[in-house]
């Protein structure tokens, strides 16, 4: 039986000729090829909107969120609240500044953080109140982090509202969700659709490998913020004040250069971006196609006792499908101590049908766990969702009879899992 990955890019020709473009121009690194991925990736996000974002690219999703912190000045003393439902890039960055983390819990029936639990959060943190991760009178909330869940677009305009008038910053990772759209209310015009990663002060896009559009490894920082844009331009290369990346290439280039602050190494090569360049031009195409696998699969699961299909929206990306399994902690009929979700997982890798498990939450993770003395208990939507959920196969060149596989050995193995 031929096995159906969890995941799998959607690499063709395009990408190949790409590749071979670069290598045969001479120049690897950073260059043309990603300065022309960054005014692509502009105007595909400006497509209704004026005037066009700036667009940084960089070696991954986890640089850009970085940057944007260090450009919207978080460093020690500072609170940053985002879900511990998150892969652990969410927050290391934080700490990479010295800052500290606070958790949020998701919202029931959602992966995407709970605007209630963020102002229930806020307000025990502004009256001096205890909550999970505070570290202190010296540290205050600084910023926020909204990640959308699986390609499923937060409640932007609830957490801008609570975001803003407290004065925080607001990073999106944006890491699942692109392209996906959300509705955000417009001055004067109510209800209108904006992209993903372009509402808050800076917005962060992964290219890594199971990504919707992938480079292998990459991410691009979108912001409208000049001074946002121009500090983590100038910190994503070394802290040099001006780009220096053609000064091998170029004899009109000049050599001299100066540092203005310890930067870092987070510029995306040519090989990388010309593939990234070829994703874009038909991501459209590669959204419509993981659209179709999601419809399938809620049209097989939605009516199955024991099966919860995943919320969505019609702008959502569908990155992920994270089927959960009502009673999923619940010990598996004649599989001891093995849960009812875990043998689901293991059953179904035995039947040659990849899966994972997004996320394993931070909050239950010994440094966090540790740092802030946390417990699993501490947010209860987010363990539940944990120990019921399953991600299931969901990429652009599936066929229909490997979809069609996969649906039929969930349908099995969740009756013999005793999910019915």
């Amino acid at each position: 039986m031929t096995d159906i990955p969890f995941a799998r890019p959607f690499i063709g020709e395009e990408e190949e000729q790409a590749v071979l473009r670069v290598l045969r121009s001479g120049w690897l690194t950073t260059g043309e090829e990603a300065l022309a991925f960054e005014k692509e990736f502009a105007r595909f996000l400006a497509e209704d909107t004026a005037p066009l974002p700036c667009c940084l690219a960089v070696n991954s999703a986890t640089s850009g969120l970085h940057l944007a912190l260090e450009a919207l000045g978080i460093g020690p003393g500072s609170l940053v609240l985002l879900p511990s439902y998150t892969f652990t890039s969410t927050a290391e960055v934080v700490r990479y500044l010295g800052a500290e983390s606070v958790f949020v819990d998701i919202a029931p029936n959602s992966g995407n953080m709970d605007p209630s639990a963020l102002e229930y959060t806020l307000s025990r943190l502004e009256s001096g109140k205890a909550v999970p991760g505070f570290r202190g009178a010296a540290s205050r909330p600084k910023a926020v982090i909204p990640v959308h869940f699986g390609g499923l677009p937060c409640d932007m305009a609830s957490i801008m509202h609570i975001a803003r008038k407290r004065g925080l910053g607001v990073v999106e990772d944006s890491a699942h969700a692109f392209p996906a759209r959300c509705p955000f209310p417009a001055p004067d015009t109510g209800a209108v659709q904006r992209w993903a990663g372009t509402i808050g002060d800076a917005g962060v896009f992964s290219f890594y490998a199971t990504k919707t559009i992938t480079t292998g490894e990459g991410g691009m920082l979108v912001t409208f913020d000049t001074k946002i844009a121009e500090r983590a331009a100038c910190m994503r290369s070394h802290g040099i004040d001006r780009p220096v990346w053609n000064r091998y290439a170029d004899t009109k280039a000049s050599w001299y250069y100066e540092v203005t602050a310890p930067g870092y190494k987070y510029n995306l090569p040519d090989l990388l971006a010309a593939v990234g360049r070829a994703q874009l031009s038909r991501a459209s195409f590669l959204l419509s196609r993981r659209r179709e696998i999601a419809r399938r699969y809620d049209r097989a699961f939605g009516g199955v006792p024991g099966l919860v299909i995943p919320p969505t929206s019609p702008g959502d990306a569908r990155h992920l499908y994270p089927l959960r399994i009502a009673g999923g902690a619940e010990p598996a009929p004649g599989a001891g101590t093995e849960s009812r979700r875990d043998a689901f997982i293991r059953r179904l890798k035995e039947n040659g049908v990849g899966a994972s498990v997004h996320f394993i939450p931070l909050h239950i993770m010994p440094y966090y766990k540790n740092r802030y003395t946390l417990s699993a208990g501490d947010f209860p939507e987010t363990y539940k969702r944990y120990r019921e959920t399953v991600s299931l196969p969901i990429w652009p060149g599936m066929t229909a009879e490997e979809t069609e596989r996969v649906i039929a050995v969930v349908l099995e193995n969740a009756e013999k899992t005793g999910i019915h």
